[in-house]
């Protein structure tokens, strides 16, 4: 391996083909919903063959080897010789995991282990014609008139350029008519036989892929006037005139060959081309790359505009990320700053230094926006993985299953781009192995047979929505009911109380499940659990609506960003503490007079809605004294995944922007504590993380 080359390239490497691998995933997926997509087959084809291409470059032979073969097989399916199935794509999605996983070690810089020998094999053999399908061979569906493209998409290998090229010098051979003075062309290339096309055969080659016409040769005569007067031949050229080849032309013809952008030509390659003759290969080997030309004075190029993408590489820079978390650290400093001007600017009289604490704002928070999103990715990197899992689980369980993605592009934080995907995975398999139903089922309860998965995304304000629906048999209350007495979560009694919402939100209890048979895709129960902890620690929350044979649906609701928390600024006795907005429903003002007794535990009835009630201040701070119960307090509701319950505060201080700062060594893993910050007015106040809190004293 060479991983002792250059630094810089193999960063490229990792970079551009794991931006394909990604994308190969869904494209896989995808083809085998519409086998018939030649777009997408060429697609898949030039993805498998830039990898490889990039491997070799960099001595990687074993991934080489998996991807040409793969290669192959696409080869053949683009050429219409075997048709997608099932069984091919098991085979290919199998290689694409061994590209993957080598892929991976590349990155880590591991030996590679090579794919097996039977899945080389296996696709060295889906890499043949099928019996009695094979296609016509290329020249066929090229000589059938016009300018029309290949029946593959516009490609055509090389082994069938070669074939052409052969077709053409057994014609020469035979004694046929060249289009101009081969002797001349012949002797202006300095050709001695077979190395190098000539000017003759190249044109011969253009009638016998696009018909006599359009990019036939001119005439003797007025190739001979055409070279006296190079200029005014350049200008024609450009125009569309018969006696040369054009830009456009000469750009359609590559794009003929190889499909768009597929062309191994460098940017040069859309350089105006010589006035006096068409511009053509140096050797048959490589029929798209064409011999390097001087730039036609006062020719114009129309080609360009499709080029001018090329340099968008150099409109980027690669910045490690870790640079990206001081600046924000940076940006959170200037934001406590701001804070605390803002308050010292609040209790000033000079006009002057309002002015100046408000500019100071406005430019904080518009750097704090885009520092942010250089933070930010699509959700997608999350998404795009999906397709996959959804097809082999549907496969395993003989369930058909259609997945639809809704905000792909919509944009969040990295860190919870990375942290979500996990959940995701949790909630889209429990939707195809408990949602959806077997086909039959389905067809006699009068539904199509494939069921549906939509996972969308979008955003609220400063939160993320992302919602996973399916058409499925939806959730029986009254069996949730029963499943919790049984794994005793809660007696006859508790459960008969629960309301259908409630019994909703017994799927994320630790060891819960619905099934009876433990299987290797669900049973356990300690998928949904994973799900509720995680989403959590997000400070994000979670709701279920589901309809008895109609379906169910699972929302998260997360922050944007983990960085910058927007809180809720409350007083503990003397001290601060900082509640995240997120997790803040409502704030009322209550007569604690009026509380009642529940199961032991102290509630409120607001609304008819019965709220646990909980004094935080006996939890967090020390009180020598004795207890006194005041008469009045404020209560602020705050949601905990799916309860909701009540915390008694002293006082309301106000909402504010706050920098998570990690505790010190000796306080780190303190119960119910997420971090501390500097409030507005100097003073550290801590924040409290709201389930670590309900965990270890609730």
């Amino acid at each position: 391996m060479a991983f002792d080359a250059d630094d810089e390239i193999l960063q490229d490497f990792l970079v551009e083909a794991g931006e394909i691998l990604e994308k190969l995933s869904e494209q896989l997926v995808d083809l085998e919903q519409h086998p018939d997509d030649s777009d997408l087959l060429n697609a898949i084809f030039r993805g498998f063959h830039t990898v490889k291409g990039g491997a070799g470059f960099l001595q990687l032979d074993a991934l080489v080897n998996c991807c040409h073969s793969a290669e192959n097989v696409f080869d053949i399916l683009r050429n219409h010789k075997r048709k997608v199935d099932s069984e091919l794509m098991d085979v290919v999605l199998e290689a694409l995991d061994n590209v993957n996983a080598m892929f991976e070690q590349v990155r880590n810089h591991e030996e590679l282990t090579p794919a097996p020998d039977e899945l080389i094999a296996a696709l060295d053999a889906l890499a043949r014609p099928e019996s009695g399908t094979a296609a016509a061979s290329a020249p066929q569906p090229e000589q059938t008139g016009g300018n029309q493209p290949a029946d593959d998409g516009g490609d055509i290998t090389d082994d069938e350029f070669e074939q052409l090229l052969d077709a053409l010098q057994d014609d020469k051979s035979e004694g046929a008519p060249p289009a101009a003075d081969a002797g001349e062309a012949s002797g202006d290339q300095g050709s001695s036989g077979g190395d190098e096309i000539t000017d003759d055969e190249f044109e011969a080659l253009l009638d016998q892929l696009h018909g006599k016409g359009q990019f036939a040769g001119a005439p003797a005569g007025e190739e001979e006037s055409a070279g006296k007067d190079p200029q005014p031949s350049a200008g024609a050229g450009a125009s569309g005139s018969d006696d040369l080849i054009s830009d456009d032309e000469f750009e359609k013809l590559l794009d003929d060959l190889h499909g768009k952008g597929g062309s191994p030509t460098v940017g040069d390659s859309a350089a105006a081309k010589k006035p006096t003759k068409p511009a053509q290969p140096e050797k048959p080997k490589e029929p798209a790359k064409p011999v390097e030309k001087p730039e036609a004075k006062g020719a114009a190029a129309p080609a360009m505009p499709a080029r001018e993408s090329a340099p968008a590489a150099e409109t980027t820079v690669r910045v490690d990320t870790r640079r990206l978390d001081d600046i924000m650290n940076m940006v959170g400093e200037l934001v406590l700053v701001r804070n605390r001007l803002q308050r010292l600017g609040a209790a000033s009289e000079d006009e002057h230094m309002h002015k100046a604490v408000s500019n100071l704002d406005v430019v904080t928070t518009d750097l704090q926006s885009a520092v942010m999103q250089t933070r930010m990715q699509p959700i997608k990197k999350v998404f795009g993985r999906f397709p996959r899992v959804v097809r082999d689980l549907a496969r395993s369980l003989k369930k058909e299953v259609n997945l639809v993605m809704h905000g792909e592009e919509t944009d969040l934080d990295k860190n919870l781009v990375e942290a979500l995907s996990d959940p995701l995975v949790h909630l889209v398999r429990n939707s195809v192995d408990h949602g959806i139903e077997a086909p039959d089922i389905r067809e006699k309860a009068g539904k199509p047979r494939q069921g549906t998965v939509t996972l969308s995304a979008e955003q609220e304000g400063d939160h993320i929505l992302l919602s996973i629906e399916d058409d499925g048999a939806g959730m029986n209350p009254e069996v949730l009911r029963r499943k919790a007495v049984e794994k005793g979560i809660y007696d006859q009694d508790a459960a008969d109380r629960l309301t259908n919402t409630e019994c909703y939100n017994l799927i994320f209890a630790a060891g819960f499940s619905t099934k009876d048979q433990i299987s290797d895709v669900s049973g356990r129960g300690v998928g949904m659990d994973v799900v509720k902890t995680k989403i959590g620690q997000l400070n994000g929350q979670l709701s279920v609506e589901s309809e008895l044979g109609k379906g169910s649906r699972i929302i998260i609701k997360v922050p944007l960003t983990l960085a910058i928390m927007p809180t809720l600024m409350i007083m503990l006795g003397d001290q601060s503490f900082a509640l995240p907005l997120v997790n803040v429903v409502e704030i009322f003002h209550l007569d604690l007079t009026k509380t009642n007794i529940v199961d032991g535990r102290e509630c409120i009835v607001v609304r008819e809605k019965v709220f646990p009630l909980f004094h935080i201040k006996r939890w967090l701070v020390r009180d020598n004294g004795a207890r006194e119960v005041p008469a009045n307090a404020h209560v602020v509701i705050v949601a905990m995944g799916t309860k909701q319950v009540g915390f008694v505060v002293d006082q309301l201080v106000g909402q504010e922007e706050v920098v998570i700062k990690p505790l010190g060594r000796a306080l780190q893993g303190t119960p119910g504590m997420a971090g501390a910050t500097i409030t507005g007015d100097g003073r550290i106040a801590l924040i409290i993380d709201v389930p670590s809190l309900l965990q270890h004293y609730g």
